[in-house]
């Protein structure tokens, strides 16, 4: 027994050398199973009113236009606007040569004064012979004759009356007034034109340009679902006044003034199924000019209980819209939604989400089957501010 003893304790150390290396090389090397879970960009649920906004394009329309026309014939003397200017309802534009009409005007006055000449010889001439006819002083037949008399020349001075009001209205023709208010264009002639020969020559065109209009199209079945879901209570009206609309510029930027939903057309168009809208835009200090095209951002209601999420966590196929929820104990699970429209950079989800989940927004390259994630909260100033650098270094190349 006394001489295996050493060969025991040389056993004992050999096993106690291996355990002890096995201990060092487990602490220097972490197995894959005791990795971290890897962090994820999560925004947590909430609900509220939240606006049904579509984006359609639209192009501006004046919301009063007016063409100024030559009613009288006659040599353009003056102009009496500055072109591009804003005139009143009323105001003189131009003066055509009113002489021709002048001397109609005394001409007709002429007439008139002699037909009430003639209508006073022939009252007193009746009025004189009424007692002699009533005394069998004259004949019945010359009493008549002279009430006849009267009673034309009593034409006479009304048919002169009326050829004096034309004479006139001609002769006001003659200075060419703005039909409204509103901004004038280009003049269409020149001093020592000759205009309104057989036709009202266009002279110049004048525009109300505050408010304007925009018109654009809506598809049918939008607005066949919109009215269903007002009416059984689903959607409510975005605003007592009617929807709200949002005018975007081509150059991206918002215009600033607001404006209201007017009407929605009563046919759709057979070859594209679309509904022309119109909606009124308010237009101080002319920014918005007739013709131009733009988008419109119409908000026609409001979905109640509704959740706002970013679109890059909404995936979008044929079959659904769905996200990724991730649970209280990390582990990661697709949900399907349902959505009801976009409100800037968000989708607008009517259903299939809960108030207090967690949604996944960022790092879904992270994700591996069956792990654990580890959810922080996302925002996305980090992307703009990391963004903002970029365009202004590739600018200063």
């Amino acid at each position: 027994m006394a001489v295996r003893a050493p060969f025991v304790f040389i056993f004992l150390a050999g096993a106690l050398l291996l355990a002890g290396c096995g201990q060092g090389r487990g602490a220097n090397a972490q197995p894959a199973g005791g990795m971290p879970p890897p962090e994820v960009g999560v925004i947590t649920v909430t609900s509220g009113d939240v606006g049904l906004v579509t984006e359609l394009p639209g192009r501006l329309e004046a919301a009063r236009v007016a063409q100024v026309r030559a009613r009288a014939a006659g040599i353009v003397q003056q102009r009496l606007f500055r072109e591009g200017s804003d005139v009143k309802a009323g105001q003189v534009l131009y003066r055509i040569d009113a002489a021709p009409y002048a001397a109609a005007h005394a001409s007709a006055q002429a007439q008139l004064a002699r037909a009430e000449a003639n209508l006073g010889q022939a009252t007193a001439l009746a009025q004189r012979y009424k007692p002699l006819a009533e005394a069998n002083a004259i004949s019945k037949q010359d009493y008549v004759n002279a009430q006849s008399a009267q009673k034309q020349a009593e034409a006479d001075v009304a048919a002169a009356r009326a050829a004096v009001r034309t004479a006139e209205i001609n002769l006001g023709y003659a200075s060419v007034v703005a039909p409204i208010s509103g901004r004038i264009g280009r003049s269409l002639v020149t001093e020592g034109a000759l205009v309104g020969q057989g036709e009202a020559t266009p002279l110049a065109v004048i525009q109300q340009i505050d408010p304007l209009y925009v018109n654009f199209t809506q598809s049918s079945a939008e607005v066949l679902g919109l009215r269903r879901a007002l009416a059984e209570g689903r959607l409510k009206r975005a605003g007592a006044e009617g929807a709200l609309v949002h005018v975007m510029l081509e150059d991206g930027t918002e215009h600033p003034q607001p404006g209201k939903l007017l009407f929605a057309d009563l046919t759709v168009d057979a070859n594209t199924g679309q509904v022309t809208v119109r909606a009124e835009v308010p237009n101080k200090g002319a920014l918005l000019l007739p013709g131009m095209y733009v988008r419109v951002r119409l908000e026609q209601a409001k979905a109640g209980n509704a959740m706002l999420l970013p679109q890059q966590a909404v995936t979008r196929t044929p079959q659904g819209d769905s996200v990724m929820v991730v649970a209280a104990d990390g582990k990661v699970s697709p949900r399907n939604i349902r959505i009801g429209g976009s409100q800037g950079t968000n989708w607008v989800v009517l259903s299939g989400l809960q108030v207090g989940e967690q949604v996944m927004v960022d790092g879904f390259q992270k994700l591996r089957p069956g792990s654990p994630v580890k959810p922080v909260p996302w925002s996305a100033a980090p992307a703009a501010a990391a963004a903002a650098p970029a365009s202004a270094a590739s600018a200063k190349r």
